[in-house]
């Protein structure tokens, strides 16, 4: 079944479809950590894992910041002034989340660092495990529950604005 928001190609004049493609960004540095985590009790961090662990320090320490603030200061203030409990309970949920993926992410980013600089050749399976099953079940969330409700309550005017901000976030100049 197709995603409701899926288009690898969006652009900041459908945020909603962004943050899809976003998710399918998370989705795929996740599969990349675990990966990682099963290639370096064989090889060592050699060059090719040293270049993925840096590209995940890079996703999770600049992207992942900003999707978070991209729901947390954009969407979720829309929702929420929208009013509801649905949307309330909605932004509790995510709010906790994020708090979680951030402290798990946390504690395993010096893992990531130490591969990168080259003086650490695994990583703790069980926090690895733990990291990429709170993000999966975090991103199903967002899409099953709450991009659904963003695309029912929000207007085209508000979409727009959310977009400019996430731009915005980026540096990045709307037309």
């Amino acid at each position: 079944m197709a995603h409701l928001f899926a288009d690898n190609a969006a652009g900041f004049d459908d945020p909603l479809a962004m943050l899809h493609t976003c998710h399918d960004r998370m989705r795929r540095r996740l599969d990349t950590l675990e990966r990682l985590c099963r290639y370096l009790p064989i090889h060592g961090a050699d060059a090719e894992a040293r270049r993925a662990a840096r590209n995940i320090l890079k996703y999770f320490d600049t992207a992942a910041p900003n999707h978070h603030a991209d729901e947390e200061q954009s969407l979720c203030a829309r929702l929420a002034a929208a009013g509801g409990d649905v949307a309330a309970e909605l932004i509790d949920k995510l709010n906790a989340e994020h708090r979680e993926l951030t402290a798990l992410w946390r504690e395993l980013r010096p893992y990531l660092a130490a591969i990168v600089a080259g003086m650490r050749s695994v990583l703790p399976p069980a926090l690895v495990r733990r990291l990429c099953a709170a993000y999966l079940a975090h991103l199903d969330m967002e899409e099953t529950k709450l991009l659904p409700f963003a695309a029912q309550r929000l207007d085209p005017t508000m979409l727009a604005t959310i977009g400019q901000e996430m731009a915005g976030r980026r540096g990045v100049a709307m037309s």
